[in-house]
This record gives structure tokens, sequence and C-alpha cells, in this order.
């Protein structure tokens, strides 16, 4: 279970989340609208049930035990979110017991007198589920298609583990092995080892200074007594916030939630209060790390307000300003002129005062204090060079823009409250997104000028002055006083209520060809805020031609497609699809070229004129090209030493089917460098000159729109465009590959990953397909509800992380059969090899002893209400459709699958695995520091 951390695409999926989240959920301030406050829809409302305020379509009611609940109902979404936060995180932990609150969290799934297994019993009914800790806030959520008895079911569970979760010692200490883990993957990024360190530094008393996942001599040593003592503290219902979103009735959703909670008494001892507030920052702070690795990392972080200060919601389009790729100003003056591979910036959004932090990528022979310079300069010169207003209504657009986004994905808001409930008030959702609409330049440049100074700064390095200039942070007013009055806006407004089943999918779908050979697929639908989902795949080539090509030509061909035609730079294309409230990219292989966007039905006309000028006319600049080498080369070289780099090299080594030569062939790292130091602009260009068309292919469109105009537009746009090189399907067949097992060596790596695999002959058409979809289910489809999962993390404690993945092929004729099996696990170097024996035992054990009635029963009803959620997801949706268009197919095909896993038997199921699965066929192989281990254990002897 995640404890929020999460990457950042913009540095290279290096920073965690806790430093860098989107500027949108980062608005805040104190102005508030002058208007009142709505009431709920008349309801009738249980006893000793109050109603509070409705904000934009959801409306707030108090249990009598301080339970406080928000109900988000929109028909348009078959499905519905539980979402249940609680205000307690890390920030309250005490001396010698960090790391409790997300102990807890893995805790609480570990049971009840009445709920023994909850993972199992979350999967029986298809609940896809799990919980996050964080600094302010812990939340457990579940998303199910809408459905009242898994409603009242999913409501009894939180309920009843609010107050009497076993918190119990063995299952701590089966439990401590798990979390270790856990500590030794997040030990691995250098990144977000160093951003641990630049927090710690900068916080001298908050406990944000402290990581969510705690100090291992106190996650390791804390006394059950102290775990359990903190659960009864905070787990509470007057410390809790209750998010029910989705296709509800909110009277009868309200009944249900009163029916489960209200029994659950209000304890008699206050809360617990804090009063430590971090000192102003007296003069610069350094902090160094020293470890394995080829990459360099700069951060500078300065303290910030609280996010319910009236300067944070500048300080969110500041950030925005300076991260952006590829308007922004550290982009253009770090990445642009090649001092770091990436750069990015993003502002905590606490209760209380946080961090701004700044990072730059900086490759392997890069000038790293030529970068450090210009990073500050950058934001420390801002007086010099004041942020334009140009920049800040940019900045704002696309601020504007995702929150957008998110308010037509109603379970998206569910969660999305979290940040707000952790802030004091929910309703800090809207009101921290209607204050960034205030936000004008002088403003940006005036906390600009206020806080980033280099007294307020941890970068890695102290020096005295005389002459000290401090940055006062100012406390946050009283959250009561921001939302006197607040109304929000008016409530986005709701599509039509659709069933997303096989058959109506087919019914309400146009398909039809355009041209010689472009295959369309077009679901016009009512949706939440008029959006609309776009796929589509554009084919060319043979390997015969693409051969002839130098290496990399056709994948960097896509790659460039985004940094600029010959009418529009990288930037004004970024800028055009903002505007257009639009996201997602052109790009290409190098045996197609592929669309994928979501957009709103009064833009989609100029987004799809967008991705056509993009696809037809790229412009190909030296510079951006210069820039994704030095990218690339940067992330190859950082990749050399991690574990997962190790295994994944190994494993495609050896299951390689392809010649020397041909396009598909497995290529060490030593032979990506040089073939991206190779590469010419010219290859490039002339491969998407001689290879790319859009007259064959497929698109699929779900959504708001108008079918007969997009008909016209997509054959003006596409359909006569023809490639120079016919498209000819590269046949992949079934390999048969020796068993190996290897360890590799990856030093200074506290985190071991384990990869497994043997090959199959198997297409998705085959009899077998829908048997081995429920036994890979059952072996390893979770890793909290698995065979793997309940002996290697539950039972041994050996990992945080281990799963299983079936791989079917698929081919229009049906003929490639291309199939694999494959186990992926995490682990300390010390537990690989009995992590390595469990696993191949329950391989074994599957293929010899079959899955039982009971487990088949779990893995169909599991897998049919997960493949009926997907289907309720327009962007799922529109995959699927363009697919089919590929192969020949409806989703009657998808119907058809649901049906053979209706009617699949025991015996059915055990035959299919003995035909196809050999135990004694799997290759393993695991990366990690083992000579550590190996030394520790030869000096445990030695002083033996």
């Amino acid at each position: 279970m995640p404890h929020r951390f999460a990457p950042r695409a913009l540095v290279l999926a290096l920073v965690p989340a806790c430093a860098f989240a989107l500027a949108a959920a980062h608005a805040a301030g104190t102005t508030v609208p002058a208007a009142t406050t709505t009431t709920p829809a008349a309801i009738a409302l249980p006893r000793h049930v109050s109603a509070g305020p409705c904000i934009e379509g959801i409306c707030e009611y108090t249990l009598g035990n301080g339970l406080r609940v928000l109900l988000f109902p929109d028909a348009s979404t078959p499905t519905v979110t539980v979402n249940l936060a609680y205000g307690v995180g890390s920030v309250h932990e005490n001396y010698g017991e960090t790391g409790m609150a997300h102990l807890l969290e893995h805790l609480l799934f570990k049971g009840t007198p009445t709920h023994a297994d909850i993972p199992g019993e979350l999967k029986k009914r298809g609940i896809a589920a799990n919980a996050t800790t964080s600094f302010d806030r812990t939340n457990y959520f579940g998303s199910f298609p809408a459905n009242d008895a898994t409603l009242a079911w999913l409501l009894g569970l939180e309920a009843d583990r609010m107050v009497h979760s076993f918190v119990a010692k063995q299952d701590l200490d089966s439990e401590m092995t798990v979390v270790r883990n856990e500590m030794e993957r997040n030990e691995n990024n250098p990144a977000g080892v160093l951003a641990q360190r630049v927090r710690s530094t900068a916080f001298l008393w908050h406990n944000y200074g402290n990581t969510t996942i705690g100090a291992r001599s106190d996650v390791e040593g804390v006394p059950i007594g102290n775990l359990q003592a903190f659960y009864r503290a905070w787990y509470r219902p007057d410390n809790a916030t209750l998010v029910v979103a989705g296709r509800i009735d909110p009277a009868r959703t309200l009944a249900l939630v009163n029916a489960a909670f209200a029994k659950v008494k209000r304890p008699a001892a206050p809360l617990p209060a804090f009063h430590t507030a971090e000192p102003t920052q007296d003069g610069e702070r350094e902090v160094s790390v020293r470890r394995s690795g080829d990459m360099r990392v700069l951060m500078a972080a300065y303290h910030v307000p609280s996010g319910n200060h009236a300067d944070a919601a500048a300080l969110s389009v500041l950030a925005n300003v300076l991260s952006d790729t590829p308007s922004g100003r550290l982009h253009k003056a770090l990445v642009e002129t090649k001092l770091a591979a990436g750069a990015g910036a993003g502002a905590d959004n606490l209760r209380d005062a946080g961090l701004l932090t700044l990072v730059a990528v900086v490759p392997k022979d890069g000038d790293a204090e030529q970068a450090q310079a210009e990073l500050l300069r950058q934001v420390e010169q801002l007086r010099a060079q004041p942020v334009t207003a140009a920049e800040v209504a940019q900045a704002k657009q696309r601020i504007a823009n995702a929150w957008e986004r998110s308010l037509t994905d109603v379970n998206a808001v569910a969660m999305g409250l979290t940040s707000a409930v952790a802030g004091g008030d929910w309703r800090l959702y809207f009101l921290r997104r209607d204050l960034i609409e205030k936000v004008s330049v002088d403003d940006v440049n005036r906390v600009a000028r206020a806080y980033f100074k280099p007294s307020n700064r941890t970068l890695g390095r102290f020096i005295p002055t005389d002459a000290a200039d401090r940055a006062e942070i100012p406390a946050a007013p009283a959250v009561a006083t921001l939302l006197a009055g607040y109304t929000g806006k008016a409530a986005v407004a709701a599509g039509e209520t659709f069933d997303p089943t096989p058959a109506n999918i087919d019914a309400r779908t146009q398909s039809f060809v355009l041209g010689d050979g472009l295959r369309v697929s077009l679901l016009p639908k009512d949706t939440r805020g008029d959006t609309v989902q776009v796929s589509a795949s554009f084919r060319f080539g043979d390997v015969a031609a693409i051969q002839r090509r130098p290496a990399l030509a056709g994948s960097v061909a896509g790659a460039m497609l985004m940094r600029g035609s010959r009418t529009l730079s990288r930037e004004q294309i970024a800028q055009r699809l903002e505007a257009l409230r639009t996201t997602g990219a052109v790009s290409g292989g190098i045996q197609g070229a592929y669309i994928g966007f979501d957009s709103r039905r009064d833009t989609l006309a100029d987004a799809l004129a967008l991705a056509a000028d993009v696809l037809k006319h790229p412009a190909f600049p030296a510079a951006e090209f210069e820039q994704l080498r030095l990218q690339a080369i940067t992330g190859l070289e950082a990749a050399r030493k991690e574990p997962g780099t190790a295994v994944a090299q190994a494993l495609g080594a050896h299951f390689d089917p392809w010649p020397a030569g041909h396009p598909l062939t497995f290529r060490t790292l030593d032979q990506q460098l040089a073939q991206w130091q190779a590469l010419k602009l010219a290859d490039v260009v002339a491969y998407h000159r001689d290879f790319y068309g859009s007259a064959q292919g497929e698109i699929a469109i779900v959504g708001d729109f108008d079918p007969v105009a997009v008909k016209a537009q997509l054959q003006q746009l596409f359909a006569e465009w023809k490639t120079p090189t016919p498209y000819i399907a590269i046949d992949t067949h079934y390999t048969d590959v020796a068993a190996e097992s290897r360890r590799l060596e990856t030093p200074d790596k506290a985190n071991a990953v384990v990869a497994a695999r043997f090959n199959l002959v198997l297409n998705d058409t085959d009899p077998d397909y829908a048997a081995l979809m429920v036994a890979n289910h059952v072996l390893g489809s979770s890793t909290l509800a698995s065979r793997l999962g309940k002996r290697l993390r539950e039972t041994e404690g050996l990992t945080y992380g281990v799963s299983s993945s079936l791989s079917a092929d698929a081919s229009p004729d049906g003929k490639d059969d291309a199939g694999n099996l494959s186990i992926q696990a995490i682990a300390a170097p010390q537990n690989v090899e009995r992590l390595v024996v469990g696993l191949r035992e329950e391989v074994a054990r599957l293929v010899r002893d079959g899955i039982t009635a009971t487990e088949l029963q779990d893995a169909v009803s599991a897998m049919l209400t997960q493949r009926a959620q997907a289907r309720a997801d327009d962007d799922a949706v529109a995959g699927a459709l363009a697919r089919n268009l590929y192969l020949g197919r409806t989703m009657a095909w998808s119907a058809g699958i649901d049906a053979q896993l209706r009617e699949l038997g025991v015996e059915q199921v055990n035959a299919a695995i003995r035909r196809h699965f050999r135990a004694e066929a799997l290759s393993v192989y695991a990366a990690g520091d083992f000579a550590k281990v190996q030394a520790g254990a030869a000096a445990k002897t030695d002083g033996q």
C-alpha cells in the first residue's frame, strides 16, 4: 500500500510526489466569495443526522457521532467510489514512533473478528481497494460497479475496522518484513533519498521533516501497545470524513451509511492537539548524499506558508510557471541549454507551512556547478527578471484545464477531496481552484520576492552572514473564516445513464471504412463535462524496409512528433492543447503512428486538426533532437546499476527470438547508447518521409460529439494520406527457451528485484485462454489476495509486492502464438532465496494440484466485475474499439470471453493448466546486493 510517493514524469520518474505534486492540487488562499452556502436537496434524514452545505453537486451530512459524510451522486457514472479519510498521518507521530500511521494502514487489512480475510473478501466482490498514508491524513478507498449490496458491505467493513481491527502482535511481526522491503525499495531511488534528506534538513522541529514511512529503528522497534494506543486515539468517527460518489441514490446511501456507522461511538476523550511550528530559517542549509548511481540530482527547497494561506494560490501559479515543459523557465534555462536532462518544481499542499522544491537532473558528463548556479539564478533573481503577465495567464490556463478535467470524473473528485479534508475542510478543494483564478502577476512576483531568499533555502550549503535576510512564514487563518458564505460554482453537467455492456456498446457504435483501409468506430454518448476520448493507430512498413534503416530511426521519429511542426513550436503545441482543454499526444514507432487524447465536444474538431498537423508536418528541430538524445542517454546511464534494469536485460537477452539485425532484436544498454550516439537527424526525417501515412489503420472515438461532422473531418484529415511503404505485420510465434536461473550483482542496492518467466503456445482465440486467465488470477493477480501474495507477503513476509501476468498473442488471422507467463517481485537481498523457493513451489503446486472450486468461483466473480468496470471507462472503451477494428472483432468477442468465464468448471481449468504450464521451464532472475549479504553472514560467522 502506497505511502504518498509517486513519480513526476518531468524528472524521469525520480522525485516523490511529497515534493512535486500537480500545481492545480496546491492552490489555496483566504479570500472568500460573498455568497450563501446552499443546503442539500430535501431528503429524509435518519435520526441524529444533520445536513450541511452543498457545493457543486456534493452535499455534506454529519452523523450524531461526528462522522462527516459527503455524497456526490452522478447517474452517468456506472461505478461507485467509497473513500474514508482520517485526520491522522505521520505528522501526528511522537518521538520514537515514526512510521506508525503507515504501519497501522497495513495492519487494518489484517482483519477484525467479523472480517477475517479482508483482501480475499474485497477481491471476491471485485472491489478495487487500497489505502495511502501522507503527512496529514490516511485514507482507505474502494471502487466497484454500482451495486447497493456491495456498497452496504464495504460501508460495514469500514465501520467495523474503524474500531475493531485486530492490530495484533502476530500481524505486526508478519508485516514487518513487508514494510521493511517497502523501505528498501525507496532506498534504491537516488532522487527519492535526496528528497528525504532535503526535507529533514529543511525542518528542524516540525514532523514534516520525517519521511512518512518512518525511521527503520522506530518501525522495527515499536511496541504493539503503542500502535494500539495510536489506533484508539485517532481512528474514531469524529476524526473521519466519508466520501461516497458515483451512481448512488442519496437518500438510500445515507441510510446505508447511518446503518453502518451510527453504532460507532464517539470517544469521550478529545482528539490530541499539536502545537509545534517550524521557526523561521536563518541561513542557507546544505545536505549531500553519496550512494551508488550514475545520475546527479540537484534540489533547492524553500519554506512557504500552509496550503490554506492566501499566498498559496500565487505560489502554485509560480511553481507552474517555473516547471512546465516545454514552456517553463527551468526547462528553457536548464534543459534546452543541455545543462540538465530534466527540471521541475512543485509546492506542498499541507495543513501547516511546507516547502516549494525545485529539482534538476544533471547528465553524467554535465557541469553540476553550472547547473546549480543556473537553477538558483532562475528563482533567486526573479526580482531582476519578473514573471510576465503572459506567463501567469498560461500557467493559470494549464491549472484551470487540469481542474476542469478532474471535475469530469466523479471518482477522481472523490479521491481528490482527500487533500482538502486533510487541510481542514473538503470545501477547500473548490475554494483553492477559485482563488487561483484571481491570482495576478503582481501576486506571483510578490511571493517570489518574499520566499525565494538564500537564507530560506535548503540546498546543501551553509554560509554565515552578518545581515540575515529571513523569510517570515505567516500563520494560516482559521478554515471557518475562509469558508464563511462560500458556495462554489455550478456543478459540472452530468451525462446520460449509459449501460456499458458489450451488447449496448455494439448497438450504439457506428463502424465503417474510409478510403482503402482506414477503419473507424464512433460511439457518440452524452458524457459528464462533454468529454470525448480519441484512440487512433496508423500502420505502415515491413521488416525488409525497416531493416535497411538505422536502428532507432523509427522510434525517434515518433518521439519527435510533439516537439514541433512546421507551423507550431513544441511550446506552441503545448499551449494550443491547453487552450483546447485537451490532453494527449501524437507518437509513433517502427510500424505505426498513434493519436490518443481526451477533449471536449466544442474543441474536438480543432484538436483533431492539430493532431493531424503534428502527425503529417513535423519540423524535427535540431535542438529538440539533441535534447531528446541527451535525455535518453542520461536515462540509460542512470538505469545501468538498477536491479530492475539488470533483471530486464538478462531476461530480454535470454528470451529474445529475433535474429541479429531484426528490428525487434534485443539490445544491451551499451548497444542502445551506441545507437543513440550514431543516429543522425537526417535518418529520422527520412523515416517519416518514407514510411508515414494514415490511410491504413484504425480510429475509435467515444464520447460527446457529432458523428456526421466527425466522419467528414476524419475523411478529410486522414483517409487520403497513403504510406510509401505499405504495412505488413511482423508475425510472432512461440519459441522454446531453456530454463535458467541467474543472480546479478547490483552493489549498494537495498532492494532486490526478481523476475521469472516461461513461454507458452497461446493466442487469445485459444479454447483454453479463459481458463488460463483464471489460473493466472488465482496464482498472482493480487499481491494481497492470490496464492503468491498470501504465501510470500501475508504468511512469510518476504516481499512488499509480487504478482504474475499472462500474455496471449493476438492477430487478425489468429495464427500468432507467442504467449508467456511471467512473475515479478521485490525483496531484501537476504530474502531472495526463500522467495524464489516459494515462488517455484507455488507454480509447481498450481501445475500439480490445479485450483479449487472456491478459487474458481471467487476468481470468475472478481474478473467479471473488473471487466465490467473497465467497460465503464470511455478511454478504455475507445482503446478496445480500436483494437477490435484491427483484429476484425466487435464487443461481442468480449461478451464471449465473459460467457466462457461463467461456464468454466474446475476440471476444465485444471486440464488447461496441465496442457500449457510447465513448472520446470521457469527461468528465474534476481538482481541485488548479494555480496553485502554474504559479507555480513561471513562476518557474523567469524565473530562467533
